[in-house]
């Protein structure tokens, strides 16, 4: 409709839920089909919590002969449970970044498509009328890039990182619009026991000469997808690398600009406001695992239009004075955490929520093993959620109402966070993220949960995490804490990736499973009963990895006063009586970072006797920047002048510390860093980022990351940037064939300046881990004491190829790959009674030993422990090019999976090298499930692997179904059952 300010006719013609995969992670999106005036518009909606009958999209995409919707596919993760059935759409339009989305496959998506494709159809037709009329308009040059050595191209690389530009009209108040458009002229850019299975499957027997095998393409890691990031600890956080949260203030407008300006203003009334309330009040469940996002073409969008570098510059100067127009006031946050053993409440929550005479103003609480059913464990629904946040919403505090600002969970790690609902407006910027640091740091059975959001003008992250079990096993708490910092990774439209440290506020809570440094209960108990905790608290394991620096090093634990909160018989105050009679221990705990920053309470909850964990909760009195209107707008005006200033004289200009980087020695999964200063000698402020080149969509190959890739610089001003190498599974293959090197230039661009390029080199050093299983099978020797030269050849030509010294049998190749057999072999003879064998996750420092020892060696015996091993073995199939199932089996695999023959008759089928492992590890994991110590069940071993040695085929990955992942587990579970004549 056409309103009295002259606003155009729009009407919203459909819509429909989906989510956006940026680099791996996914976050949520509406997509709304728009007519306007005439005009076709594809609308993305950064937070589509609330549906309106008029969207305001804060990325529109005319739909014209430019705009492209096609479907798109992407590598599976190692474990993907998820229920529904998807599909994957790729978007391209004028002046957007490339777009990448993820839709629930349902008949409101078809219908959505459809309308979208009769939209298309019918834009293309005005076209073909008016295409003679067109003007011809020639292509924009760029300066050329230096040459660098060939990047082997995929579909998927075209595709951005989904980075969306800010629009002014959401990002900013109105009158910054105006003042910015209005100066924009003054702007110018894992006997012998083992011994059966040896001759089953071993080494001795005689070979055939020749093998079957197919030549095959390496499908699954020619798709550029994000890397599995490394379990590193966060770097410290940097300033001025991202711009402040703070609303800018009004800005004077020009006497004879205003009236025309009238319809745009009131439009961004109508749109900011709502949108930031939505994004403050979303109920679902976050996105999933980490990557930070690489800049990609879409970061020259952001940054493309002087009106937007002059809207970000503003905000960013305006934070770094906002000492000038806040004031702090102090707001209260309840913060609790609960481990519920997975059982449903069966009391009012009021003695732990309700424990203060006065209500606070935020509750922040962490839940932790709210189901303990195999269904939760892989990533489905739990039943048990919606029970506890009922009881939560029963008990809160009664002099107060109170509005969800989030919720998030990860099988049974739940986070809540609400707001007084008077104060519910000063919430913005919410967004939530999870990170599993389970087996292969992808099961969700440990990790962490997080909410990040600004109040008033102080951001805030509040962390609910579940960390490695067991007395001894520190270090895997150590890793798991380190784990979650480096990989939790908050993505919002307008700010570069935000990590946990990069907020004001931190509070961090949870079943931190630390344990006490002496062994003995009965010691224990009666230190406790003689009130006599600090000699207790001097052995706990927590306070003493923080005073070594090892975990948890800048954060704050108040004192604690109350007994240990594990473990308890369940419904009672008496401590655990069970065979295994635990040790008492402060597993639960709250910790912060941050300023202004008061605690008032620290303090367990006896009352609580549902659980074998008592509660724990601690009151905060935090002070809280608020903004004064006045001054902030005073202090806009003077940034507007002196940028004004500024801009009409001066060009940016940064000096390098380094231009050229090499790193020596690259392994598989291992992290490497170089480091380079960055300074702006230029005598205006300066906005740097990594670009792609001109034939790429990412600024850097997938083993490479700049940290920070973005960000902004004030005169004289100096900033660290960290160039990481990282060799994951999606990279591996093609560094092992030499189809890649560790060869980049990285194009580092200032805004309004020019270009600076940094060459990037390092030798790789092989590895089994992303070998074809046919060419492992062709080495007798460690891969390392294999010729470069004659490895390339050896993959490229998959021929019969003379691997060691002699003649006869040696000339032939292995029935299986030696690193398969000293895997096995290692956990059949040691591991089938380990405790929670495939479960729990390895070390790092043994993982990485595990696969030097493979890589440079024939060991006897491997370092680490039984989970590292099991976990190497998981990696490494998890790396092959080519599943032990074999691509083009995949769908007869699914089609007979009902028939045990069939099923037999297929894996007779397969190459001889995929038959062989598949027939050994059969074996040995029927072997394992005679062994009940282990906790190992028929269906947890057949869905685990399943998913490793079923893989569809990369152009089948976004129409694989919850149904065809039963039947690739069904095939699995076939076997596993069959009896051992079989």
């Amino acid at each position: 409709m056409e309103s009295s300010l002259g606003i155009v006719s729009e009407e919203c013609l459909a819509t429909v839920r989906g989510q956006e995969l940026r680099s791996g992670q996914k976050e949520s999106r509406l997509l709304t089909l728009i007519e306007r005036n005439g005009e076709f518009i594809l609308g993305v909606l950064a937070t589509p919590d609330v549906v309106v009958s008029r969207p305001v999209a804060q990325l529109s995409i005319p739909i014209n002969g430019n705009f492209e919707i096609v479907r798109e596919a992407e590598e599976a993760l190692l474990i993907d449970f998820s229920v529904d059935s998807c599909c994957r759409i790729q978007i391209k339009g004028d002046k957007v970044p490339e777009l990448l989305l993820e839709l629930q496959d349902d008949e409101r998506t078809q219908t959505f498509l459809t309308q979208v494709k009769s939209a298309q159809q019918e834009v293309e037709f005005k076209l073909a009328k008016a295409k003679a009329m067109e003007p011809i308009t020639p292509a924009p040059q760029r300066a050329p890039v230096p040459i660098q050595t060939q990047r082997t191209k995929s579909a998927t690389n075209t595709l951005g990182s989904g980075v969306n530009p800010p629009k002014s009209n959401n990002s900013l108040p109105r009158s910054l619009t105006n003042s910015t458009t209005a100066s924009q002229n003054n702007t110018s850019r894992e006997e012998n026991p083992g011994q059966s299975l040896a001759s089953d499957f071993g080494f001795e027997d005689n070979f055939n000469h020749t093998l079957k095998v197919e030549e095959k393409k390496n499908h699954q890691n020619r798709l550029v997808a994000s890397r599995d990031p490394p379990p590193v600890p966060p770097l410290p956080p940097r300033k001025a690398a991202f711009p402040p949260s703070n609303p800018l203030p009004p800005a004077p407008i020009p006497n004879d600009r205003s009236v025309s300006l009238q319809a745009k203003d009131d439009n961004l009334t109508n749109s900011s406001r709502p949108d930031s309330f939505r994004s403050g009040f979303d109920t679902g469940d976050g996105p999933t695992s980490w990557c930070d996002s690489p800049a990609t073409n879409s970061m020259r969008h952001v940054f493309s239009s002087q009106t937007a570098q002059r809207e970000y510059l503003i905000k960013h100067r305006l934070g770094k004075k906002e000492n000038e127009y806040v004031d702090i006031r102090n707001f209260k946050f309840f913060t609790g955490t609960w481990n519920v053993n997975g059982q449903s409440p069966d009391s009012s929550l009021e003695p732990w929520l309700c424990c203060d005479p006065e209500p606070p103003d935020l509750y922040a609480l962490g839940f932790q093993e709210l189901d303990l059913s195999t269904e939760a464990f892989f990533y489905m629904d739990s039943s048990k959620e919606q029970l506890w946040v009922d009881a939560v919403e029963r008990s809160l505090h009664p002099k107060a109402k109170y509005r969800k600002v989030r919720s998030i969970r990860l099988v049974g790690m739940l986070l809540l966070i609400y707001v007084k609902k008077t104060l519910k407006n000063h919430i913005k910027e919410v967004a939530a993220e999870h990170v599993g640091t389970g087996i292969m740091g992808k099961m969700g059975n440990k990790g962490g949960v997080a909410v990040r959001f600004v109040f008033h003008n102080t951001s805030f992250c509040i962390v609910n995490s579940h960390l490695a079990a067991h007395t001894d096993d520190f270090d895997r708490r150590n890793q798991d804490y380190k784990d979650i910092c480096a990989r939790m990774t908050f993505h919002l439209l307008e700010h570069p990736p935000l990590s946990i440290v990069k907020h004001d506020v931190v509070i961090w809570l949870g079943d931190l499973n630390y344990r006490l440094f002496l062994y003995d209960a009965a010691e224990v108990k009666q230190l406790i009963a003689q009130k006599e905790l600090k000699k207790l608290l001097d052995v706990d394991q927590l306070n003493i990895q923080r005073q070594t620096k090892r975990a948890f090093t800048d954060f704050i634990e108040g004192d604690i006063t109350f007994i240990p909160t594990y473990k308890y018989d369940p419904k009672t105050d008496r401590w655990d009586s069970s065979g295994k009679c635990r040790i008492p221990a402060w597993c639960d705990r709250i910790l912060w970072r941050g300023s202004s920053v008061t605690q008032l309470q620290y303090r367990s909850h006896m009352k609580m006797q549902t659980s074998d964990h008592k509660p724990v909760s601690s009151l905060f009195d935090i002070g809280v920047k608020v903004v004064d209107e006045r001054r902030q707008k005073k202090v806009f005006e003077d940034i507007v002048r002196s940028l004004d200033r500024m801009e009409n004289d001066c060009l940016p200009s940064v000096s390098l510390s380094r231009r050229e980087f090499t790193f020596e020695s690259v392994k598989f999964r291992q992290l490497l860093k170089e480091r380079f200063l960055i300074k702006n000698d230029g005598q205006v402020p300066c906005h740097f980022a990594f670009i792609p080149k001109l034939t790429d969509s990412q600024y850097c190959k997938p083993w490479l990351r700049a940290e920070p890739s973005e960000g902004f610089l004030e005169p004289t001003e100096t900033l660290e940037i960290y160039l990481e190498v990282y060799v994951s599974k999606d990279s591996v293959t093609l560094l092992n064939s030499g189809e890649d090197s560790i060869e980049d230039i990285l194009v580092l661009h200032l805004d309004r300046g020019k270009d600076y390029f940094l060459t990037i080199s390092g030798n790789y050093l092989p590895s089994c881990f992303g070998t074809s299983l046919e060419t492992l099978c062709r080495m007798k020797k460690p891969i390392r004491e294999i010729p470069i030269t004659k490895l390339i050849d050896l993959e490229k030509s998959r021929v019969n190829f003379l691997m060691a010294d002699g003649t006869g049998t040696e000339d032939k190749p292995l029935k299986i790959p030696k690193e398969v057999w000293i895997l096995v072999n290692h956990l059949f003879t040691k591991s089938c009674d380990q405790e929670d064998l495939f479960q729990t996750p390895g070390l790092q420092e043994e993982l990485q030993s595990i696969i030097d020892c493979l890589d440079t060696s024939i060991p006897d015996t491997l370092p680490g422990c039984n989970h590292s091993v099991a976990e190497a073995l998981l990696i490494f199939l998890e790396a092959l090019p080519e599943p032990v199932v074999c691509y083009e089996c995949y769908q007869r695999c699914l089609d007979c999976s009902h028939d045990s023959r069939l099923c037999k008759q297929l894996i007779s089928q397969l190459p001889r090298a995929h038959r062989n492992v598949f027939r050994y590890l059969m074996a040995f994991l029927k072997e394992l499930l005679k062994h009940s110590h282990n906790n190992l069940t028929a269906s947890l071993i057949a869905t685990l692997f399943a998913s490793l040695l079923i893989r569809p085929p990369p152009n089948l990955v976004s129409r694989q179904t919850a149904h065809d992942r039963q039947k690739a587990i069904n095939f699995v579970l076939g076997f596993l059952m069959a009896g051992d004549e079989e």
